[in-house]
């Protein structure tokens, strides 16, 4: 019998977490209790509740967590001028703590003895959300399916949705791009296909937030921020949340071309992945926090 009970899934609806749900209670004979996060990856979560539901989930979490994403962890990285080998703004890392909290959260109200996560072994997300489940509950249990389950491939997951009766709109799944994308409020990522190659520009048509620095405006645009202890609290004199600063300087910056790297970086697994990035507001934050500190700061 398994000593696993109760268990809260990151899910978000997709093939991979879609997968995982039947998989632990088939596994595990446990039941599920699922999670989604709206930390503005431009995707519908509703629809996730009715995945899910058709799995016969009895408790469902879909919480908006945008403003605390910005608030206490995008804000506080760049009052750090936080950067990652020199070109990274830690669009993924940065968000992944937050998840990991309200999974804990999820479970101490729930009385779940388990958390799960769709991270495959080989990346640095599986690092990111154990180690922030164990530091606010030592004693938490962490399934990871990619490190356990045989399937290995998109086809495989696809076919066991197949066979136990998975709802998983088939079509969609077949035209998803073929780059491996993370996104929020503060960047999108792409990794995979043409980009495994160091040699390989990336094509024009991958990119979605920005325009590139050629198509963008001959002229300058000019904005204002106003900061107040380390924050932009307001944007031309316009008082703004945290998450609408961040919003509407994705925007800005999207639209002057601004945000775009394609790098290199080292994973704390001991591998090297190369990523595009778009991060347009963030970059601007990051600029203007160091422009301020140059004026308001000693040596």
């Amino acid at each position: 019998m398994s000593d696993v009970n109760k268990v809260v899934l990151a899910y978000s609806g997709g093939l991979d977490t879609s997968v995982i749900v039947r998989w632990l209670q088939d596994t595990y004979d446990c039941e599920v209790v699922t999670f989604t996060a709206d930390i503005g990856q431009g995707e519908e979560v509703e629809p996730a509740r009715a995945k899910a539901e058709a799995m016969g989930i009895k408790e469902i979490y879909i919480d908006d967590l945008r403003e605390e994403f910005v608030r206490d962890f995008v804000f506080p990285m760049f009052r750090a001028n936080t950067i990652y080998e020199g070109e990274y703004l830690l669009g993924t890392s940065i968000a992944r703590p937050l998840i990991a909290k309200r999974l804990i959260e999820i479970a101490n109200e729930t009385g779940a003895d388990t958390i799960s996560h769709g991270a495959t072994g080989k990346g640095n997300d599986q690092v990111r959300f154990e180690l922030g489940a164990y530091a606010l509950k030592p004693g938490i249990k962490v399934i990871a399916p990619w490190r356990e389950w045989d399937l290995s491939s998109r086809e495989s997951l696809m076919a066991y949705c197949e066979t136990h009766n998975i709802p998983v709109d088939f079509a969609s799944a077949k035209k998803k791009s073929p780059y491996s994308m993370d996104a929020n409020m503060l960047h999108i990522s792409y990794e995979g296909d043409l980009l495994e190659e160091p040699w390989a520009e990336p094509e024009e048509d991958m990119w979605r937030w920005s325009v590139s620095p050629e198509a963008a405006p001959d002229r300058a645009t000019y904005i204002e921020l106003d900061y107040q202890c380390g924050d932009i609290v307001a944007i031309d004199g316009q008082t703004m949340s945290p998450a609408t600063v961040l919003e509407y300087l994705n925007e800005v910056g999207g639209a002057n071309g601004i945000g775009r790297a394609d790098i290199v970086e080292n994973r704390y697994v001991g591998m090297k992945a190369r990523g595009c990035y778009e991060t347009p507001g963030g970059t601007i934050m990051l600029k203007a926090h160091r422009a301020i500190e140059s004026l308001t700061l000693d040596r």
